[in-house]
């Protein structure tokens, strides 16, 4: 398996720590608003990422973390008159509904900030005794000065670090690089007790703490949007390397950018949307295509006209197991005709290899459109098409995909069953014998206001459900 590593910028094999182990930690959300879709970008990635792991048999233990205290949660505090943690709760849930929404698997463990705040006070007074770290008037930096690779992860030089990062000023700062550790309470702001008087803790010293405390000093994959390289990863890895001298991990992985109709989403060009506004248009499948149809390190354009693709493509998958209903047969599937069973391996086999050559998503659907073809072709013996539907839902559930493909299939129009269809399809093929084509029209036009797709191939009728939200 090739990953491509960020501090390395190359594709590396990976190995594992603990061989058959994974170790996994991915940036989770700040929770003062709902998250938007360029967020869901990375956790629907890394939920496949994850599920691929585990798909290998690998044992993955997958961290994400809550940020429940941060400058923007206080000033949305502020905003809405009331008190932090208020606003950290209502978010937590709101994030906790989308995800699980949107198919992501909950993570192992989902530690939050103001829980592990004794482990974050006591690493700082750690990097302060080694000289990493200094205090001034209640506030504590980390001193950049000691640590001769720091810029390792982002390539980037200090004059470049600084304009990335929009330093301000601090007359305070050894160094315009030093970040801050611990900030100094301001009144109003919620506090904690610490060596250096009341305040709480930087943004970067909580992911590093988090991380190392469910992971070890050391974990496999560190995980995230390329926004968060510099400088948020660039000064977790520092602190790591300075509490330690250990890499805290072994491969950094960051997916690409989202743009909106191909500029960057902004509030200000109202073309901002949350993960929450795009679920109440289209379903998670359909996100979830759209994401995956793209190489994760590529930035990707978000459209109506591409979500529209994303879901059509999805309706083509389930119209075709409706088809051959594969939910009355799932139990009992074999393939008769000779090499077929080889060929399915073979689409395995080139799915293993799309997604080992760093995690390939797009050549990985791409193989599932192959096999969508083989259950819709209607020259094969029906065992086959079956086989190969088993087999298109068993590659795609990797991805996320047919989490509930039952329910899907299953799902009936009120007052309405499948034998009443085909009764009014025999009503419809005897019309058109006898050429009476406005009896015909009328039940195709009626069942197509009850949400049923008819369609009349060489092969015969061919009804489906219509994909509805």
């Amino acid at each position: 398996m090739l990953i491509y590593n960020t501090q390395t910028r190359k594709k590396e094999v990976f190995e594992p720590i603990t061989p058959g182990k994974v170790g996994i930690y991915t940036c989770g959300p700040t929770v003062y608003n709902y998250f938007h879709i360029g967020n869901a970008r990375a956790f629907l990635f890394f939920d496949v990422v994850r599920r691929y792991f585990e798909y290998r048999g690998y044992e993955v233990t997958y961290v994400q973390n809550i940020t429940d205290i941060d400058d923007k949660i206080i000033a949305q505090a502020i905003e809405e008159n009331t008190v932090f943690s208020s606003i950290a709760d209502k978010y937590t849930r709101a994030y906790l509904e989308d995800t699980a929404a949107l198919g992501i698997k909950p993570p192992t463990y989902q530690p939050k900030a103001t829980e592990v705040m004794d482990d974050i006070i006591a690493f700082i007074v750690a990097l302060q005794k080694k000289g990493n770290a200094y205090e001034v008037e209640g506030d504590v930096y980390f001193a950049t000065e000691n640590l001769p690779s720091y810029g390792c992860l982002s390539g980037k030089k200090t004059e470049e670090q600084l304009a990335g990062a929009r330093v301000t000023e601090n007359p305070n700062k050894r160094n315009p690089a030093d970040f801050t550790l611990w900030k100094k309470s301001k009144p109003g702001e919620p506090v904690w007790d610490s060596p250096w008087g009341k305040g709480r803790p930087g943004w970067h010293t909580e992911c590093v703490v988090m991380s190392r405390k469910f992971l070890g000093e050391t974990f496999d994959l560190h995980c995230g949007g390329i926004d968060l390289i510099f400088p948020h990863h660039e000064n977790e890895l520092a602190q790591a390397i300075a509490y330690s001298g250990k890499p805290l991990a072994n491969y950094w992985m960051h997916n690409g950018f989202l743009n909106v109709d191909g500029e960057k989403m902004s509030k200000s060009l109202k073309n901002f949307f949350t993960a929450r506004d795009i679920l109440s248009e289209y379903d998670a499948e359909t996100i979830r295509f759209f994401f995956l149809s793209k190489h994760y390190r590529s930035p990707i354009d978000f459209s109506r006209e591409l979500m529209e693709e994303a879901q059509r493509a999805i309706t083509n998958f389930y119209n075709a197991l409706a088809e051959i209903n594969f939910a009355e047969n799932k139990d009992n599937i074999s393939p008769t005709v000779c090499g077929t069973a080889e060929e399915l391996q073979n689409f395995q086999q080139d799915f293993i290899a799309a997604m080992d050559d760093d995690f390939n998503t797009a050549k990985a659907i791409s193989i599932l459109f192959e096999l969508n073809r083989k259950v819709k072709n209607t020259s094969f013996p029906k065992t086959d098409r079956l086989a190969s539907a088993q087999k298109m839902v068993e590659l795609g559930s990797v991805l996320g995909f047919f989490q509930n493909w039952e329910t899907k299939l299953n799902k009936s129009l009120p007052d309405l069953s499948k034998a009443l269809i085909e009764l009014l399809l025999t009503y419809r093929k005897e019309a058109r014998n006898n050429k009476q084509w406005n009896v015909s029209d009328k039940i195709r036009n009626d069942l197509a206001n009850l949400g049923i797709d008819i369609k009349d191939t060489p092969n015969g009728v061919k009804w489906s459900l219509k994909e509805t939200k």
